[in-house]
């Protein structure tokens, strides 16, 4: 009998004691290490693409722009939309929207709003559109870039140019 207890002491002493709890916040040893992945590289980090586009009498003064299917548009990502201006010495001038220019008419604005699915460029302000030269309103050329948020935070965005240069974008696909 008294093996017994001492069986059954042993068991209960042996089965409440517990080791040393480690520190707080310290992880235990590494696991094995897996086999390599594919590289996948920097991922997209945006997109740009032009269209030609007519803001006159004829399109109400606006135009909508479908954002091809193969940019995929999240709510978090930064749209803009820059105006081709002119070029000089062989290099394109572009300009940010929205573009506000003074006209003894009053005061054209060129802006824009978009969906996750189309952008619409459209004019704004006091100037009399129905009275505008064509060259304000016909044949104009906007680039749209589509940038994922925590990347625009690095970039550049007022000139063109630097927004190409980051998303190392060599040429630009014309979508109308």
């Amino acid at each position: 009998m008294r093996k017994l207890y001492i069986l059954f002491f042993t068991i209960i002493f042996l089965a409440s004691c517990e080791g040393p709890v480690g520190p707080p916040g310290i992880p235990g040893p590494p696991g094995p290490t897996g086999p390599p992945g594919e590289d996948g590289g920097v991922g997209l980090l945006g997109q740009v693409f032009e269209v030609e586009a007519d803001l006159n009498v004829g399109t109400n003064f606006e135009y909508y722009v479908d954002i091809p299917e193969e940019i995929e548009v999240f709510e978090s990502d930064v749209v803009l939309v820059y105006r081709l201006m002119g070029v000089f010495e062989g290099t394109d001038i572009w300009e940010p929207l929205p573009q506000t220019i003074f006209r003894d008419s009053g005061i054209l604005l060129y802006t824009f709003d978009h969906t996750l699915f189309d952008v619409r460029l459209f004019l704004d302000g006091t100037a009399d559109f129905g009275r505008l030269d064509p060259i304000d309103t016909d044949n104009l050329i906007f680039r749209i870039a589509v940038i994922p948020a925590d990347y625009a935070k690095e970039l550049d965005l007022k000139k063109m140019e630097n927004v190409l240069k980051g998303l190392e974008i060599e040429e630009v696909k014309r979508v109308n």
